[in-house]
């Protein structure tokens, strides 16, 4: 108990009851990458079987954020060379998300600064997790050619009206009061008292221990747009989402230009994705989103995204097709088809850590 066990880039220690994870690549943002991943899986299952193990606290190292998502520059490399370690990856991050939601001790997630994508993934679903007024979180994988994942359909498809969609196709980064409007977080405290409910997770329950620290949150702006936002969203077409927003003026003006400088494939797959997710359990949302990011990896938007955001940074990708009227029906159909023997299968068979 006390010190570290050094995993390098994710650490774990003991300090009485609490077990502490910490994504600990501060300069990334501490942005998730296989082997992180698969230590993870190890400790929380190991902590789920100990009876000295009674809280798990997930936070990250630095001040920038809890977690900006995967490691897309590994992602693109992998792209570059035709290699199976992305798909690999994302089948133990998504069994770490199955994990997660079923743990069976409190898992309180520290959701201060950025938050996005693969973050969402280690946070959301979880049973206590606070957000701040640092809070910067999201979905924002239509900027890059993809789609939502580890689990991150399903959370937003169970969100108020269709306040879901409208971050899911822009990728916006919401607030912490919006994060807790959309249902992706449950509590909010001030950044700086999370220092001192860490110690106080040590000698108390989870629930006792947050409630000490639980401030009102500030008004979400989010939910203040929704009536505009269910108008236009409720529709089954990107096309006609975009013509609703833009007759809506204002803020839903701003959105309709968002989700037009998007990958339309991207967008319209998000949209199939949102829609065709409602009622499933989460382990059936990671099987269908796996189904998507693999087909995603073999399409042209989610490589060229990640190059002009990521490695070139000129902010200008080329997308194939490059409006959503080109996107054709069965195009998007075929992200959706089943991969045979790549099935991910998480849906037929219990939660393992290997």
């Amino acid at each position: 108990m006390g010190a570290p066990e050094t995993e390098d880039e994710v650490l774990f220690e003991r300090r009485g009851p609490l077990g502490i994870v910490t994504l600990n690549r501060p300069k990334a943002v501490n942005a998730l990458n296989h082997g992180m991943v698969q230590a993870m899986l190890r400790q929380l299952t190991a902590w789920a079987d100990d009876d000295a193990v009674a809280t798990v606290l997930v936070r990250g190292a630095g001040d920038r954020g809890l977690c900006a998502g995967g490691d897309i520059v590994a992602i693109y490399k992998d792209m570059l060379h035709g290699g199976t370690e992305t798909a690999e990856f994302w089948a133990d991050e998504y069994r770490l998300n199955a994990l997660i939601s079923h743990y069976p001790k409190p898992y309180v997630a520290f959701m201060d600064g950025l938050v996005l994508g693969g973050g969402v993934g280690v946070s959301a679903h979880g049973s206590v997790r606070i957000v701040t007024e640092r809070t910067r979180t999201g979905m924002p994988e239509t900027t890059i050619g993809f789609v939502p994942d580890v689990g991150g359909t399903l959370l937003l498809s169970r969100s108020p009206g269709e306040a879901g969609t409208h971050a899911a196709l822009t990728g916006a980064h919401l607030s912490g009061a919006d994060a807790l409007f959309l249902g992706l977080a449950d509590h909010f405290v001030p950044s700086a008292s999370l220092p001192v409910l860490a110690e106080a997770l040590e000698s108390s329950t989870a629930e006792a221990a947050v409630e000490r620290f639980v401030h009102t949150a500030p008004d979400s702006v989010l939910a203040a747009q929704l009536e505009w936002i269910d108008a236009a969203y409720a529709r089954e077409d990107a096309e006609e989402i975009v013509r609703s927003l833009r007759t809506l003026g204002n803020d839903a003006t701003a959105a309709a230009d968002t989700i037009e400088a998007k990958s339309p494939t991207s967008v319209k797959v998000t949209l199939e994705s949102l829609r065709r997710v409602r009622g499933l359990s989460l382990e059936e949302a990671l099987d269908q989103e796996y189904r998507v990011g693999l087909r995603c990896l073999a399409g042209p938007d989610f490589r060229e995204g990640i190059r002009a955001q990521v490695v070139d940074k000129d902010r200008n990708p080329q997308w194939k097709p490059p409006i959503l009227a080109e996107v054709r029906e069965s195009d998007v159909e075929g992200y959706f088809a089943p991969l045979g023997e790549r099935e991910l299968g998480l849906s037929a068979t219990p939660v393992q850590s290997n």
